[in-house]
């Protein structure tokens, strides 16, 4: 009987299968570096930056255990809102009204027609006495014919906001408003100065502006501008400027220095897209444009207690 001799046989690869092998490799590596990168950029736009480099503008409040977001035209606005309130003395409470009523009414945006004749922040409507088309467009004249009717609601404090906003606005869905209630609270206390360093914006760089030239009061336009809608939409006046003309310095309150002090200072971050302001200088924080990611950040040497500094583009 003859036994057969086993053969060893050797496998081999052909270099087509190592090339298909290695192509595989290269395009699963390329499939994950995309996901990866696509997983980061998703990441960054609902964050709103990636790496510290802003990529979606946004303002965000943090008080009272909550964090919340606007976009900055519509942080801007709360801005107004709450700062005509600090001007008149009034409570945060009828901020929180105000936003929430607008909020509700235009998502906190400036817009230029709605039901019917309605316009503006509150969707107020000149037929119905609210005043001429151009003044219910001016967020300023709308805020405070808004707190017109407001205070002269009876213990409107104490009154739910779905109660005391439908008595001012007469709306068709008057139980609407409450829904905005958490949101408006949260911008309220840190636009009235009561949760400092609770308020920023992140921002990209303002637009490459040519220098400002200064006029016969020592500003430029853009730092004049500054200082106009603070003595409008606040009620403050700014004290000094730089040489420059670029730098504004906001005196200490007689009373309550330090929440003032924040109302002012966290109104400008808010107001910073809108008005091209670049820093913000207060009780040894400062906020910058160009490191908003990192919001409020120590400082030493900055402006004495309830003094604020803005610096504009």
């Amino acid at each position: 009987m003859t036994r057969s001799t086993p053969t060893t046989e050797r496998i081999t690869t052909s270099p087509d299968r190592r090339r298909d092998r290695t192509g595989r490799g290269v395009l699963c590596a390329a499939v994950v570096l995309v996901l990866a990168a696509g997983s980061a950029v998703a990441w960054g736009w609902w964050t709103g930056s990636l790496g510290g480099v802003p990529i979606r503008p946004h303002c965000t409040a943090t008080a009272l255990g909550s964090t919340t977001e606007l976009d900055p035209e519509q942080a801007g606005n709360a801005a107004i809102i709450a700062g005509v309130a600090i001007r008149r003395s009034l409570p945060a409470r009828a901020a929180t009204i105000g936003i929430a009523t607008a909020l509700q009414e235009s998502k906190l945006v400036n817009v230029s027609g709605g039901d019917r004749d309605s316009i503006g922040l509150f969707q107020q409507r000149p037929s119905q006495g609210w005043g001429t088309l151009a003044e219910v467009h001016d967020p300023v004249y709308a805020t405070n014919a808004f707190y017109d009717v407001l205070v002269k609601i009876e213990g409107y404090q104490n009154l739910p906001i779905t109660k005391a906003a439908q008595q001012v606005q007469r709306s068709a869905f008057p139980s609407a408003y409450a829904s905005h209630e958490p949101e408006a609270r949260v911008w309220a206390s840190t636009l009235a100065g009561h949760s400092p360093t609770g308020l920023n914006c992140v921002l990209t760089a303002p637009p490459d502006l040519p220098r400002g030239t200064r006029g016969s009061d020592g500003l430029t336009e853009r730092t004049r501008a500054v200082k106009a809608a603070a003595r409008k939409e606040l009620g403050r006046n700014a004290v000094g400027a730089d040489a420059r003309g670029t730098t504004l310095r906001f005196g200490a309150a007689k009373s309550e220095p330090t929440r003032i002090a924040w109302s002012v200072a966290q109104w400008a971050v808010a107001r910073a897209d809108a008005l091209d302001i670049v820093a913000v200088e207060v009780e040894g924080k400062q906020w910058r444009r160009d490191r908003s990611t990192k919001g409020w950040r120590p400082l030493s040497g900055g402006p004495t207690q309830g003094q604020v500094v803005v610096r504009v583009a």
